[in-house]
């Protein structure tokens, strides 16, 4: 029995000695390991939130491309060839190659099923013989319906069965940073999609229409993207995609789009009348600086100078004079020759309207009855 009573005391004494020295050396192995609800919060991995996958926008590209058209037109030979060069770029080296019928190369969208298609004005202008070519490769041969040059609008018509029509969009919920796609057959290469967002909204002041109220874009948009569809996440048309700033004459993420709401007030005025019937009073506007405003004698530099007149027009007629400033037209303020621009553009021919304007620092009221905006003409009059 003292035996093992012995054995047993060295054996614990043994031990902790053991334990001893190996609390002296590793303290670490006999501290109680942590468990997850011990640690303070900053040492817990927080949960990220889900990062949503990039949304793809094969289904918008399905849903609008067989709406998409490509537009070829072909146009008589020019009489120069600086003509040719200016109008639709092409290259030019032998009088045979003067002499053969020049095409212009652009993209349209089909607004319904009876054939109506949008494009550009300047993809079809002077165009004697217009071409569509449908993504399902059918072909078809369009008439011009109509156009308007001072938005680069024009409206054309095929005949075919089963055509796909384009769903529009609504502009006015339209962000900067929405993903869009622009649909079009650059340089001719075949129907293409590129992507990119909406980089601002009412652009203008551009120099490339008399209306100006571009989509500006970000989206690969080349030469023969004209008249082709800027749609929106889910395939709305919200623009014809018209135009980009390069200085190589490719496309550098500056693109604009005519909007929708614009393309369709337009279209239906083509379809409806013939033409697009705006008002027209025969001035000539200038901005009303700090520094003309002092040299007439003016109290402020609300308003807008008339700069000239047309003879024999509406302004004229009813008594308006080089020298005065307009400020109100109708019930709208004007401050600018882009709203007076707006303004009376936005009323109808034979429209009687009340005119407040500024003369020297008397105020006149005068009546003037609104005249048909005539064809469009370099540097037109208000």
């Amino acid at each position: 029995m003292k035996r093992l009573w012995l054995i047993f005391a060295q054996a614990v004494t043994v031990a902790l000695a053991v334990f001893f020295v190996l609390a002296t050396l590793r303290p670490q192995w006999f501290k109680n390991p942590p468990t997850l609800a011990a640690l303070p919060a900053a040492s817990v991995a927080p949960s990220l939130p889900a990062v949503a996958a990039r949304q793809s926008l094969a289904q918008a590209a399905r849903a609008a491309a067989p709406a998409v058209v490509s537009i070829t037109a072909s146009k008589a030979p020019p009489r120069s060839a600086r003509e040719q060069g200016r109008f639709f770029g092409l290259p030019f080296g032998s009088r045979e190659a003067d002499l053969r019928p020049q095409l212009g190369l652009g993209s349209g969208v089909i607004i319904s099923a009876d054939g109506v298609l949008l494009t550009n004005n300047h993809v079809v202008a002077g165009a004697s013989d217009i071409e569509v070519l449908l993504s399902d490769g059918r072909q078809a041969r369009a008439t011009l319906v109509g156009a308007d040059p001072e938005t680069d609008v024009a409206v054309l018509r095929i005949q075919l069965d089963k055509l796909p029509v384009i769903a529009l969009g609504d502009v006015r919920s339209l962000q900067v940073g929405d993903p869009v796609l622009a649909i079009g057959n650059p340089f001719n290469v075949g129907q293409t999609v590129t992507s990119g967002i909406v980089s601002a909204l009412g652009r203008n002041q551009l120099g490339i229409n008399t209306f100006e109220n571009f989509i500006q874009t970000d989206a690969a948009i080349n030469p023969g993207n004209s008249g082709g569809a800027l749609v929106d996440a889910d395939g709305r048309l919200v623009g014809i995609n018209t135009a980009i700033f390069s200085r190589s004459g490719g496309s550098v993420g500056l693109g604009f789009a005519i909007p929708v709401d614009v393309a369709q007030q337009v279209a239906q005025a083509i379809l409806r009348d013939g033409q697009v019937a705006r008002g027209w009073i025969g001035v000539q506007p200038r901005e009303l600086s700090a520094e003309l405003a002092e040299a007439l004698k003016l109290d402020d530099t609300r308003g807008v100078l008339i700069g000239g007149l047309v003879a024999g027009a509406p302004a004229a007629a009813a008594g308006i004079r080089p020298g005065d400033v307009i400020l109100r037209i109708g019930k709208r303020e004007v401050n600018s020759p882009a709203e007076l621009l707006a303004t009376v553009t936005a009323l109808k021919p034979r429209d009687q309207v009340q005119i407040q304007l500024k003369r020297g620092r008397e105020r006149l009221e005068l009546k003037l009855s609104v005249a048909q905006r005539p064809t469009p003409q370099r540097d037109q009059d208000d």
